[in-house]
């Protein structure tokens, strides 16, 4: 199966992958636009920018497979409130989604929702253990940084609610649901108990 992307979702990955980097970088800098905010745009690119991608690109890949068009389109609003709510010290961050057509039974759905928190569940597992080879400096601060984000991502997504990914899932199969939200909380709540580095 080959990926494929036409230019708008191109664009419209890009321009979320910037944004929400942006907001991030924002907050990690309280809101302070110095010279500390081009090293924590980077920071945000390489952990919230990859998490946010690599989590699109996993719903996108499984529903391509399942014979379904499917592309990632921006919320221009969405992304202008991410950045405005950064000054605050808070990102609510909603950059857009993966919209799918076709006819899929409720388990493939399930399944095509899944893929996003699975991604950033296991790129949680990769930061944790990058945690313990990097972990001093702006390596180490990418390491933490990425492994408490995309831990917390796998988490808000599985809630069971509204459009979330966890309604569907939830949905489909509960059992499956139950194990993808315990494998992230305990991610999440695990830094409070491994020798982890802090952010500097």
């Amino acid at each position: 199966m080959r990926l494929t992307f036409s230019r708008i979702e191109l664009n419209d990955l890009a321009k979320a992958w910037i944004i929400i980097s942006l907001a991030f970088a924002i907050v990690l800098s309280d809101g302070i636009l110095g010279l500390s905010l081009l090293s924590n745009v980077l920071l945000a690119a390489l952990t919230v920018g990859t998490g946010f991608l690599l989590h699109e690109l996993g719903h996108k890949v499984i529903a391509q497979r399942y014979g379904c068009w499917a592309e990632f389109r921006a919320d221009s609003y969405m992304l202008l409130l991410a950045i405005v709510t950064s000054f605050f010290g808070i990102v609510f961050a909603a950059p857009g989604a993966v919209m799918i057509a076709g006819r899929v039974s409720k388990m493939r759905n399930g399944l095509i929702s899944l893929a996003g928190p699975a991604v950033n569940i296991v790129l949680a597992f990769m930061f944790l253990g990058l945690s313990f080879i990097f972990s001093n400096g702006f390596l180490g601060n990418v390491t933490v940084f990425g492994y408490i984000i995309n831990s917390w991502l796998a988490i808000f997504n599985l809630i069971p609610i509204w459009i979330l990914d966890g309604k569907k899932v939830f949905d489909w199969n509960k059992i499956v649901w139950g194990v993808a939200l315990s494998l992230a909380l305990s991610l999440f709540f695990l830094k409070g108990i491994m020798p982890l580095p802090t952010l500097s």
